[in-house]
């Protein structure tokens, strides 16, 4: 079985059962490069009967063409003002940037940003927080940026969200010869989300549970792809 991540523990205890989480080593995706090809290569051979492979949404989208250099993203003004606002955290940018935050104003539209702005900045008065990205929803959620600790050249670029993650996951599934169980994950220090899978939702509530510590880390462990087993 694979070592965790430095900082990390292998196994988790959920509901009385315990998981293991089995990062898997990988060169750096590229865009251009085949997702199908990429997972083949370095998972078939490691899943088994009754795992769960998950899958990081940022190397579904980068292979879907979904990251752009910082430097060939035009904020408009709005953008600049926007993310003024948006409180940045030790684990990431999110929109606390113009350019990923006028990435979010195209994939979620202007109007959706604005509501979700203006309803976060009411309800944060009141001590609650999570508004703003309830409202935006996944796609605004799932946007990259750019920190000191990404893989480069990951350092200099934004990464938009997956789309149809719920279809990769099963075609995956299909891929991988209906073996695992296959989920794209979007998981970061401060939590997490399922943005498709091919379980039902409430083991999608049970794999944020297992993976809410982050087991694949988000710096420069190369593991973008990890296997969940009972053990």
């Amino acid at each position: 079985m694979s070592e965790a991540n430095d900082g990390k523990a292998l196994t988790v205890s959920v509901e009385g059962s315990s998981y293991a989480r089995i990062p898997i080593r990988t060169r750096v995706v590229m865009p251009g490069d085949d997702l199908d090809g990429f997972v083949s290569e370095y998972a078939s051979g490691l899943v088994r009967d009754g795992d769960l492979l998950f899958v990081t949404e940022k190397i579904v989208a980068i292979t879907q063409g979904r990251s752009y250099l910082v430097e060939d993203i035009r904020p408009r003004k709005l953008a600049y003002f926007l993310s003024k606002y948006v409180t940045r955290t030790p684990y990431g940018i999110g929109l606390g940037m113009p350019e990923t935050m006028e990435m979010a104003l195209r994939e979620c539209g202007t109007i959706r940003i604005l509501v979700a702005a203006a309803v976060s900045a009411v309800t944060k008065l009141f001590g609650r927080k999570g508004d703003f990205y309830r409202i935006a929803g996944d796609k605004a959620r799932a946007i990259d940026g750019p920190t000191s600790g990404t893989i480069p050249p990951y350092n200099k670029a934004v990464v938009l969200g997956p789309e149809r993650p719920r279809e990769v996951a099963a075609h995956l599934k299909a891929l991988l010869g209906g073996v695992p169980e296959v989920a794209v994950v979007d998981i970061n220090d401060l939590g997490g989300n399922i943005l498709g899978s091919t379980v039902d939702k409430a083991y999608e509530k049970r794999l944020i549970a297992i993976l809410q510590d982050n087991p694949l880390g988000q710096g420069h462990q190369s593991t973008p792809l990890g296997i969940i087993r009972a053990v």
